[in-house]
């Protein structure tokens, strides 16, 4: 038996992923960016078994048959074929994020597993190449192979969509945890109901792309108030975009929507502060570390909040063999 141990932490997008142009390769229809968070990781540990008969998933202590094994099972093909080997894993995995509530514990997830896996399996990936690996169990995984901040390609084909390090001002972000439950409509059927239905959604790819080009800018200039806005606008368009589908999506709560008033409350007194939200009912506010304080005060009472600064790259942290 060989066996490896990930550990990767999820990101938050600036500029969000909403929507895919190659659904078997996980190719987004734009690119986007996003911090890689310090805090939440997800440790991951594979198992390659000569003597196993199949794959075996346990999350967070709890043995899996459903979607998820499936998924991992899915992913597991996808290594064993680069590595040339049928043999079969135990996967155990924990992830300090609550799951499938929009806080990016796929991103976080799949990097891991991508990494323990491809390691586990004898492979000796360059980060591109473990960024696209991720990105085929979720596309938002191929950024959390990055420290801190990452710009994911669009790309024109699977050798082409990756993410890589993204230079950017000394920013904090303030995680607002308004429901911990898992989310009602997963990311990957609302992502598929808004293409097939929205009226909005070539617009949003088209926008997206020049709001990536924008936000790019904006970091290369250190500007964090025009990085800041850009993050605001575009989460907004997001969310309006996947109320815009066919039947509608809304995950964004009354608290949610209320942590977004604060927000800009707090603009209008002068502190740097703008919000974002995957899909979920989550919150993130983007702000300068002095900031940090004004914005949990402001904040306090909504939701459990924790604190965030850019975080590092997946990382090894142990390997066995038997």
């Amino acid at each position: 038996m060989t066996s490896a141990t990930a550990t990767a932490h999820p990101n938050i997008a600036l500029v969000k992923y909403w929507g895919k142009r190659d659904s078997d390769l996980n190719l987004p229809a734009t690119g986007s960016l996003s911090m890689t968070l310090d805090i939440f990781p997800t440790t991951t540990t594979v198992t390659v078994d000569d003597a196993a008969d199949g794959d075996v998933l346990v999350f967070g202590g709890v043995m899996r048959s459903d979607g998820p094994a499936q998924r991992v099972t899915r992913f597991l093909d996808l290594v064993r074929q680069l590595a040339g080997s049928d043999r079969f894993a135990r996967v155990e995995t924990a992830n300090t994020v609550p799951s499938a509530a929009g806080l990016a514990s796929s991103a976080s997830g799949f990097a891991a597993l991508a990494l323990a896996a491809s390691a586990a399996y004898g492979l000796d990936l360059d980060v591109p190449a473990l960024s696209r690996l991720a990105r085929r169990g979720s596309g938002s995984a191929s950024r959390s192979i990055i420290p801190g901040f990452a710009v994911w390609h669009a790309g024109d084909d699977d050798t082409t969509s990756f993410a890589e390090p993204l230079d950017a001002p000394d920013l904090a972000m303030v995680v607002a945890m308004v429901e911990k439950r898992e989310k009602p409509v997963s990311s990957r059927e609302a992502m598929r109901r808004t293409i097939l239905t929205s009226p909005y959604y070539r617009a949003w790819v088209e926008s997206t792309a020049e709001t990536l080009d924008a936000a790019v800018l904006a970091c290369a200039d250190g500007d964090v108030d025009r990085l800041g806005r850009i993050t605001e606008v575009n989460a907004l368009r997001m969310h309006a975009l996947i109320q815009s589908c066919d039947p509608p999506i809304r995950y964004l709560t009354p608290v949610s929507v209320e942590i977004f008033d604060r927000v800009a409350a707090l603009r209008e007194s002068g502190v740097g502060a703008w919000a974002t939200a995957d899909a979920g009912p989550n919150v993130v506010v983007l702000t300068r570390p002095d900031d940090v304080p004004a914005v949990t005060a402001a904040l306090s009472g909504l939701a459990e909040l924790a604190v965030a600064r850019p975080g590092p790259a997946a990382a090894l942290t142990g390997r066995a063999h038997g």
